[in-house]
């Protein structure tokens, strides 16, 4: 018998995550053993927060419900022979310590992971994130060689990777974030222009600044004010990835915002939003070519690492604030 825990929603968030919206709870397994056919027992070794979660419980969850969120975790106990114990693989099983599963909804590590790559990039930049700015810039932006690229939230989970597979793709990248530090980070892993959003007098100047040609391409993980800025620095034809609006998801009182028909009219612009899980059916394809670009040093990371299974809700409320370079992970 193993007690696992878990963080459940205990009441649905009213503007910014309080740690008090939060409750541990400890859940009793089954014994696989007892009629457990095919049945796993897995522990979360690695645990996710990310920005889509603020959204997404208001969206999917009742208040009671296990938090949503994704780990790596270990197998141990197996009663499915495609899964042998030890192994790692990736869930969508919420914020626990342990948890049963058929299988079915598990992804093996490749078998080509390098024993030196933290298998807590299975969640970042070789994982969900990763995949989304892979198929953000290949079948939304559809960028070309020689274009121009922006993307806002640029040190965070999926910024860092959008950068970084603009230079792979060859093309220029502007990219904005919230410290300096954070901006020092963006030119150290190869970003051409890079500016703190937060210390600019002007973000209309500091966009023309980078780029006074303009953008093709806009991965917009913010939406909001910067959005509503961006847009009239597109070039013809400009296309905009729409994957996050991190600006907006706290808000008690909807934003109002200038309405953005004239520019996208007169520049005949594309803005498309999108979900990763659309390019399922292609996971492999993409996980293989980030682990690629990872181990030849052509795509870097880096990660927030909170210890302790206790800390959840505090790092997730971090990861909102901004405090997170890199993708924020919960070790167990």
């Amino acid at each position: 018998m193993v007690i696992a825990k878990a963080w459940v929603l205990k009441k649905h968030f009213d503007g910014f995550p309080k740690t008090s919206d939060f409750d541990l709870k400890k859940i009793e397994l089954p014994n696989i053993k007892d009629g457990g056919e095919q049945k796993l027992l897995l522990e979360s070794v690695f645990l996710s927060v990310d920005p889509y979660m603020r959204p997404y419980s208001r969206r999917d969850m009742k208040e009671g419900d296990i938090m949503i969120g994704t780990q790596v975790a270990r197998i141990v106990e197996s009663r499915n022979p495609a899964f042998i114990v030890g192994a790692y693989v990736v869930g969508d099983s919420g914020w626990r310590t342990h948890f049963i599963s058929d299988g079915k909804d598990l992804q093996l590590l490749p078998s080509s992971w390098p024993e030196s790559l933290p298998k807590s990039l299975a969640l970042g930049t070789v994982g969900m994130p990763g995949l989304t700015a892979y198929f953000g810039l290949l079948e939304v932006c559809k960028m070309k060689p020689g274009e121009t690229v922006l993307v806002n939230a640029a040190a965070g989970a999926v910024g860092s990777v959008v950068g970084q597979l603009t230079k792979i793709g060859g093309c220029k990248v502007v990219g904005c974030a919230g410290s300096d530090d954070k901006v020092a980070y963006l030119k150290k892993i190869g970003f051409d222009e890079a500016f703190n959003y937060k210390s600019v007098k002007s973000l209309d100047e500091a966009l023309r600044k980078a780029s006074p040609e303009g953008y093709d391409c806009f991965f917009d993980n913010v939406g909001g004010e910067f959005a509503s800025i961006a847009i009239n620095q597109m070039k013809k034809y400009g296309r905009i990835a729409v994957c996050g609006a991190i600006s907006v998801y706290n808000d008690s009182v909807p934003q109002k915002g200038p309405f953005m028909q004239v520019p996208m009219i007169f520049n005949e612009l594309r803005m498309e939003g999108f979900v990763v899980s659309r390019w399922n059916n292609r996971r492999d394809e993409g996980v293989k070519a980030l682990l690629k670009w990872v181990m030849e040093g052509k795509v870097k990371y880096h990660e927030q690492v909170t210890e302790g299974f206790e800390n959840m809700p505090m790092a997730f409320i971090g990861m909102l604030k901004g405090e997170n370079l890199g993708k924020a992970i919960v070790k167990v």
